[in-house]
C-alpha cells in the first residue's frame, strides 16, 4: 500500500462495517484492482473529503467574485417571500454559505460515488475485452497444445502474450497463484473461474477443469471450443450488423432529418416573427457535434471486432553487460560504438526516405501539417486585418481560411493512414498463404529459418517484400525471433501480431511447428472471412450516410439560394434592406446554414468511417469529401 492508502485506512478503517461492501469486494477482484476492500473504501472517503474541501474553496472564491466584483444578480432575491425579507440584509453572507455548502456536497458526493462505482465499470470493461479476445486466445491455446505443450506451459505462454490483452492478464493470475501461492492447477483454475468478470471465460475454464479432472483430451476440448467461438463470432457479427443498421437509421433520424426539420421550421417562423437564434445555435454548434461524438463512441464500444490486439514487440538484446572487468572495457567501448553506428544508420535512412516513418505511424504527419495549418490561419488573419471590423465580417472572412486549414491538417493524415491501412489489410489477406507455406516447409524437416529462406525466393503477393526483409535480417545476424518481431512491428496489424506471437511461442517449445502453423493459418482464414463479410455489408451504411448528407445539403442550399433572397426582397420592399419582414439579417442565416452544412459534413464523414471500416481515422477521408462538397455548393449559390 502507498502512503495515502495507509493514512486513509488509519483514519477511516476502524469504523468501517464491511458487511455492506460485499458487492464492491467482488467488483474489485473482477477488476483486478490490487487493494483490499476496506482500504479502497477508506481511500475513497479520504478523496471525497479532499474534493469537498476543494469545493468549499471554489465556492468561497466564486462567491467573492460574484458578490464583491460582479455584484449579486437581482434575480436571486426577486422571488423571496415577504416573511423572509429580513434575510435581505444578510443576502451576501447567505449566498456565500449556500454556494460553499452546495459545491462541497456536490464535489464530495460525486467523487465518492465515482470512486465506489469505478470497480464495477472497470470489471464490465474487462468483460467486454475478454470476450472479444477469447476466440483468438482459445485458438492460441489449442495450437500450442496441438504442438505438444502441456496445459500449464500453455497458460504460462498465454500470460506472456500481451497480444491477447485481458485474457493474458487472467492467465497471468493462474500462473501467479501456482508460482507464488503454491496452488495446484485445479485450485488455480477454480479460483480464476470464480473471480473472472466474463461468463464466457468462466465457462471455458470450468469445462477445462472438468476435462482435466476426468482425464479427457485437452486438445480435443480446445479444438471444439475454438470451433464454437468461431461460430459465435459469426453470429455476433451478424447481430452487430443488424444493430448497426438500426444505429444508422437512428443517426439519420436524430442528427440529419431532425435538425434539418427544426432548422426549416425555425427559419420559416423567424420570417414571420423573429426572435432569439439560441435554438439554432445550440442545434448546429452543440447538438450535431456532441451527438455525433456519442454515436462514434457507442459504435466503437459495441463493435465485436476491430483491429485490436496490436502489439509492439521488444527485441532481444544482443548482449547483457554485467559489472565490468578490466579486460571487458574495450569490448564495452566497441559495443557502444556499434550502437551509435546503428543510430547513425537509422538517421541516414530517415533522411533518404523521410516518408517511411510517416507510413509506419501516420499520426507523425501531424507534427508537420498542424504547424502548416496554423501558419495558414495566421497568414489569413494578417492579410485581412483591415476587414476584421466586426464579428460578422470577421467570421465571414475567416470561414474560408478555417476550412482550408482543416483540410491542410487532415488531408496528409488521411493519405498516409489509408496507404498504411490498405497495406495492413493486404498483408493480413496474404497471411494464410504464408503460414501454409511455412507449415509445408516445416513438414519436410526444415527449420523455421530454412523455411523463411525458401519462402523469400517465392512470390506471395504483397508479403514477398516483407518476407525478404525478414530473411535479410536473419542474414545480417538477427535471430529468427527478432526478425519476426521486426516484421510485426513494421506491419502493426492485430492478426499479424497474434500469428507472430503464436509462431514464436511454438518455436521456443519445439522446432516442429507444423501443427501450430496449420492452426494459425486456419485462424487467419477465418479472420479474413469475417472481415470481408463485415466490409461487404457495411458499405450500404456508408451509402446511407452519404445520401442523408446530400439531402441535408440540398435542402439547406435551396433555402439559402431561394427562400432567403425572397424574404430579403420582401424586407427590402418595406424599406428594411436585406432583412426578414421582422428585421432579422438574412446574412446571419446564410452563415448559420453554411456552418450547419460544414459541421454536418464533417460529423457525417466520421460516422461513415466508424460504421464502414470501424475506425474514426478511416472517416477522415469521408469528412474531407463532404466538407469540400458543402463548401463548393455554397460557393456556387
Amino acid at each position: 500500500m502507498d502512503a495515502i492508502s495507509k493514512f486513509a485506512f488509519r483514519i477511516f478503517g476502524p469504523k468501517l462495517k464491511m458487511e455492506k461492501y460485499y458487492s464492491l469486494e467482488r467488483d474489485l477482484r473482477r477488476a483486478r484492482i490490487p487493494l483490499p476492500c476496506d482500504v479502497y473504501v477508506a481511500r475513497s472517503r479520504l478523496y471525497a473529503l479532499i474534493a469537498g474541501f476543494v469545493g468549499a474553496i471554489v465556492g468561497l472564491t466564486l462567491s467573492f467574485l460574484i458578490v464583491f466584483i460582479f455584484g449579486l444578480p437581482p434575480i436571486i432575491t426577486a422571488q423571496i417571500p415577504r416573511a423572509l425579507w429580513w434575510t435581505l440584509e444578510y443576502r451576501e453572507i447567505i449566498f456565500s454559505i449556500f454556494l460553499m455548502v452546495m459545491l462541497t456536497i456536490l464535489l464530495g458526493c460525486s467523487t465518492y460515488l465515482l470512486l465506489m462505482t469505478t470497480p464495477r465499470f472497470t470489471a464490465s470493461d474487462r468483460k467486454t475485452k475478454i470476450d472479444r479476445e477469447l476466440p483468438y486466445a482459445t485458438t492460441f491455446m489449442y495450437a500450442l497444445s496441438q504442438g505438444g505443450m502441456n496445459i500449464i506451459d500453455v497458460f504460462r505462454s498465454l500470460s506472456e502474450s500481451l497480444t491477447y490483452g485481458e485474457v493474458a492478464k487472467e492467465a497471468s493470475m493462474i500462473v501467479r497463484n501456482m508460482d507464488l501461492f503454491g496452488q495446484d492447477l485445479k485450485t488455480a483454475l477454480r479460483e480464476i473461474s470464480d473471480t473472472s468478470p466474463s461468463e464466457n471465460f468462466q465457462d471455458l475454464i470450468g469445462n477445462l477443469l472438468s476435462v482435466i479432472e476426468s482425464g479427457g483430451s485437452v486438445i480435443a476440448y480446445l479444438s471444439d471450443r475454438s470451433e464454437q467461438y468461431l461460430d459465435k463470432a459469426i453470429r455476433d457479427q451478424r447481430g452487430f450488423l443488424e444493430l448497426l443498421g438500426l444505429i444508422a437509421e437512428s443517426y439519420v433520424t436524430a442528427f440529419v432529418a431532425g435538425p434539418l426539420f427544426i432548422v426549416v421550421v425555425y427559419t420559416v417562423m423567424a420570417a414571420m416573427n423573429p426572435g432569439s437564434l439560441l435554438i439554432l445555435y445550440m442545434i448546429i454548434y452543440a447538438v450535431l457535434p456532441i451527438g455525433s461524438a456519442m454515436f462514434i463512441v457507442l459504435i466503437s464500444m459495441m463493435s465485436p471486432e476491430a483491429e485490436k490486439g496490436i502489439t509492439t514487440f521488444e527485441l532481444e538484446k544482443v548482449d547483457e553487460y554485467k559489472p565490468l572487468k578490466m579486460e571487458a572495457k574495450e569490448e564495452k567501448r566497441l559495443f557502444e560504438k556499434l550502437e551509435k553506428g546503428r543510430k547513425s544508420i537509422k538517421f541516414r535512412e530517415f533522411l533518404r526516405n523521410p516518408l517511411r516513418s510517416l507510413f509506419e505511424n501516420p499520426l507523425h504527419v501531424l507534427y508537420i501539417s498542424v504547424p502548416a495549418g496554423i501558419l495558414l490561419l495566421l497568414g489569413g488573419l494578417f492579410l485581412n486585418l483591415g476587414q476584421l471590423i466586426s464579428f460578422d465580417r470577421a467570421v465571414s472572412v475567416l470561414d474560408d481560411y478555417i476550412i482550408f486549414t482543416l483540410i491542410l491538417i487532415l488531408l496528409p493524415l488521411t493519405v498516409f493512414f489509408e496507404v498504411s491501412s490498405r497495406k495492413q489489410k493486404k498483408v493480413a489477406k496474404e497471411m494464410p498463404t504464408f503460414l501454409k507455406k511455412l507449415a509445408s516447409a516445416n513438414e519436410i524437416g526444415m527449420t523455421l529459418s530454412q523455411s523463411l529462406e525458401l519462402i523469400a525466393k517465392t512470390n506471395i503477393g504483397v508479403l514477398t517484400t516483407e518476407v525478404q526483409k525478414i530473411w535479410k535480417d536473419i542474414q545480417w545476424g538477427a535471430s529468427v525471433e527478432n526478425a519476426l518481431k521486426r516484421f510485426a512491428n513494421r506491419v502493426k496489424s492485430g492478426p499479424v501480431s497474434r500469428v507472430i506471437t503464436l509462431i514464436l511461442k511454438a518455436n521456443r517449445a519445439s522446432g516442429n511447428t507444423r501443427e501450430v502453423l496449420e492452426v494459425a493459418a486456419k485462424d487467419a482464414v477465418n479472420h479474413e472471412i469475417l472481415r470481408e463479410e463485415r466490409m461487404g455489408q457495411m458499405i450500404i451504411y456508408v451509402v446511407i450516410i452519404y445520401l442523408s448528407f446530400l439531402v441535408f445539403l440540398f435542402v439547406i442550399a435551396t433555402m439559402c439560394g431561394t427562400f432567403l433572397p425572397v424574404m430579403g426582397g420582401v424586407g427590402a420592399a418595406g424599406g428594411a434592406g436585406p432583412t426578414f419582414m421582422g428585421g432579422l439579417d438574412i446574412n446571419v442565416f446564410r452563415r448559420i446554414f453554411f456552418h450547419a452544412a460544414i459541421i454536418q459534413g464533417f460529423c457525417s464523414g466520421l460516422i461513415a468511417g466508424q460504421m464502414g471500416e470501424g475506425s474514426v481515422f478511416s472517416g477522415i477521408k469521408h469528412s474531407i469529401i463532404m466538407v469540400s462538397i458543402a463548401y463548393l455548393a455554397f460557393l456556387m449559390i
